[in-house]
């Protein structure tokens, strides 16, 4: 008995990428015009799965290019500048065969794709660490000194000593690791953009929990950043106690 194409149509949806060949292998002799539609769709998926899988392996170039070296940390931080809150550096050392997939600069994935990648780069990776710097400590060092100081914490808290850093943009001082900045490297590098992830993930939910205890700031929806809004209320209530006091002279 031949299937309804509603039938066809949730099978579709319910299949896992890898399935895709066989049900495109299964359907494709079926003369109905709402199941060729459905074949369609699903050579459409398949086309944009390997154009994704040859973006991955283009975002893999350092990772190739340093594989001889051994573990391989991407270094990237969130955070430098927003009024209020840590600074919040990420490192993750990936497995060389790694095939997850949709890594990215943070700031170019919807919030529901950082929390996806979120977990899978957790589950996945050698290691992971995080580091962070407070406001109080921005305040005292200055932003960058903080940032620095997160990304050697991050380092610290890897359970895997890596061989090689490659880090977005800067050199990290009093690091003896061997260290590779890469400009604009979150979108370049696969090691870098879950490092990332991780960072932007961990930060903004923090920055949601903060916003329970101080609503008045709207932090879950500005993260702390100098929305209008954001500081609109930092005039009126003035400066919350994660406020950096160095970066809201203008305001208050």
């Amino acid at each position: 008995m031949e299937k309804k194409i509603g039938e066809i149509k949730n099978e579709l949806q319910a299949a896992e990428d890898t399935m895709l060949p066989s049900f495109i292998a299964q359907y494709k002799d079926d003369t109905r015009s709402g199941v060729q539609a459905l074949v369609e769709k699903a050579k459409k998926r398949l086309d944009k799965l390997e154009k994704e899988k040859e973006r991955i392996w283009k975002l893999k170039k350092y990772e190739r290019e340093y594989e001889a070296c051994g573990y391989i940390c991407g270094i990237d931080e969130v955070g430098r500048g927003p009024l209020a809150g840590p600074v919040v550096a990420g490192a993750v050392i990936l497995p060389k065969d790694c095939e997850i997939l949709y890594i990215n600069d943070s700031k170019k994935l919807s919030e529901k794709k950082r929390e996806e990648l979120y977990d899978v780069i957790m589950e996945q990776a050698v290691a992971t660490g995080i580091g962070m710097a407070s406001p109080a400590r921005i305040d005292e060092i200055n932003i960058l000194q903080a940032t620095y100081e997160a990304m050697r914490e991050a380092i610290h808290k890897l359970s895997v000593q890596p061989d090689i850093l490659l880090n977005d943009a800067v050199t990290i001082p009093e690091v003896q690791i061997r260290q590779v900045p890469i400009i604009k490297g979150d979108a370049k590098s696969i090691s870098i953009g879950a490092a990332s992830i991780i960072a932007k993930v961990t930060r903004d939910r923090l920055m949601v929990e903060y916003d329970k205890i101080m609503p008045e700031y709207d932090f879950a929806s500005n993260k702390g950043y100098g929305s209008a809004a954001h500081i609109e209320a930092l005039k009126k209530y003035g400066p919350s106690p994660i406020h950096r006091a160095s970066f809201i002279r203008n305001f208050v």
